[in-house]
């Protein structure tokens, strides 16, 4: 039995294409009742029960809290009705061979798919429990998905909270259930250390870990393992939950922008700290942002290294370079009254974040610290940052978002790599059939030329992938045509 439906207008765009579509972040919806026998087979019985009670804690409390408690803990409005009641839909989320089968209907060749349970549970606070439920996860994942590997890949799931458990399941993964990509949490809510006591409490003020940069533990040794595996790193991590995104009564606003946010987090860290200089090769998705953010976030960068790199710090920032005769001069042309009689005064004053300090006080107090916040990513010109940018990340932009043209855009200054991203199985999808058509919708509007959307459903996926894995599209259905891609492209930098 096959639901194929050669009429679809998804299926006609893409028979009308010179190349398969590759969907970079597909979901899939975890059958709870098998999930659960995967952990009872790994964890035992226990450790189902504790599950279900983290489950119920976290989700069943919004509804038992009255308001005031609510607003006191500024427990979220979190996800509800998440996902599309069309009925062959959510067989289609729940059964990858149903999935595998309706492909062609969805204008799809090859689909990434990425978890849905699995999306929460990096942050389960008892590291056994969460080791146990993610080791459940992958091997469900990488048993359901194994026949249907010429179509269909699932992503391992890596608990990130130290770099010796994401190596140790990364390794577990790659190894013994052959999955080929993975995914983690590249911004990790935690306890402030100084405020946290015999155990974590929803009173600890947090901060959000970003991996990378000030971080106790060098995950050096993790992106080493990634590269050594030859696995791309992908974060599908959101911010709801931070501190601008708690409302207790209003799920959209804690929604709405809420991946983009931890992508650029993840993505900052990555540039400032090195990691994109001292690991060039390693591949980075930042999945279901768009790349609105990253368009500005890279202008940022730009426009900070060009005010806050060293030399120009030296050069406009030095409190030295201020000339304090004319300082007193034009405080007695112009001060007035206010100025009276105060010039040395007003010169123990010159910075209102750091009263009674001189211009001397001012820059010896930086003496023995870095003065380059770039210093660590060893940016020497634009060119550096332009090139770290937009030869490492790529950025997951789903269907309907018109600001993935923004990546093409040659006023912007840099070609970001955007690649195409169904999200199918979730609420923003009511129709699987749709998502291609809807996407194309960007060369019907002339926001994209055909050569732009191929490089959005098709090569920029290739070289995410084959980039760190030169095998990874061998045995499917598409492995020819990404032959013929790689022949045709040159790397772009």
């Amino acid at each position: 039995m096959t639901h194929s439906d050669s009429t679809s207008q998804s299926r006609q765009i893409h028979d009308g294409l010179e190349h398969p579509v590759i969907d970079a972040d597909g979901h899939w919806l975890e059958a709870v009742p098998i999930f659960l026998d995967f952990l009872r087979d790994i964890g035992g019985a226990s450790s189902v029960e504790s599950f279900l009670t983290y489950r119920h804690e976290r989700w069943d409390a919004w509804y038992t809290d009255s308001t005031e408690q609510m607003l006191r803990t500024r427990r979220l409005r979190s996800s509800w009705w998440t996902f599309p009641t069309n009925t062959l839909d959510r067989a289609t989320e729940m059964m990858p061979e149903l999935l595998y089968q309706r492909l062609d209907e969805f204008g799809i060749d090859y689909a990434v798919v990425y978890p849905t349970l699995g999306l929460g549970i990096q942050t389960i606070g008892d590291p056994d429990l969460r080791r146990t439920v993610v080791r459940a996860l992958n091997t469900m994942s990488a048993e359901m998905f194994a026949p249907y590997a010429d179509r269909l890949t699932p992503v391992a799931t890596i608990p990130a909270f130290s770099p010796q458990e994401a190596i140790e399941e990364l390794r577990f993964c790659v190894n013994e259930l052959h999955l080929k990509t993975a995914w983690l949490h590249g911004a990790i809510r935690r306890p402030v250390p100084a405020f946290l006591r015999d155990s974590e409490s929803a009173e600890c003020p947090t901060f959000i870990d970003n991996l990378v940069l000030d971080n106790a533990a060098s995950y050096d040794p993790l992106w080493k393992e990634f590269v050594d595996l030859e696995v791309a790193v992908s974060t599908h991590a959101g911010s709801m939950g931070w501190g601008d995104r708690t409302s207790p009564n209003n799920y959209c606003f804690n929604h709405i922008g809420h991946f983009a946010q931890a992508n650029h987090v993840f993505a900052r860290a990555l540039l400032l700290s090195g990691v994109t200089y001292r690991f060039p090769t390693l591949n980075f998705a930042f999945l279901e942002g768009g790349c609105g953010w990253a368009v500005n976030l890279f202008h940022d960068l730009v426009a900070h290294w060009e005010k806050r790199s060293r030399e120009p710090m030296q050069r406009n920032l030095d409190p030295r370079n201020l000339d304090n005769d004319k300082l007193v001069q034009l405080f007695k042309t112009y001060g007035g009254r206010w100025f009276e009689d105060r010039a040395e005064e007003m010169l123990e004053n010159l910075d209102p974040y750091y009263p009674q300090f001189s211009a001397d006080q001012l820059s010896q107090q930086e003496c023995g610290h870095e003065l380059d916040d770039f210093a660590a990513a060893h940016v020497e010109s634009v060119d550096d940052i332009r090139e770290r940018f937009t030869k490492n990340f790529y950025f997951g932009c789903e269907a309907d978002d018109p600001m993935t043209a923004w990546a093409y855009d040659t006023r912007m200054s840099a070609r970001l790599k955007p690649i195409f991203s169904s999200d199918v199985g979730h609420f923003d999808v009511p129709d699987m059939t749709s998502v291609l058509e809807e996407a194309y919708e960007l060369v019907d509007h002339e926001h994209l030329n055909s050569s732009e959307f191929r490089e959005f459903t098709f090569t920029n996926a290739v070289e995410l992938y084959t980039g760190m894995n030169a095998d990874f599209f061998n045995g499917t259905v598409i492995e020819q045509a990404v032959r013929n891609e790689l022949g045709r492209n040159l790397p772009r930098s």
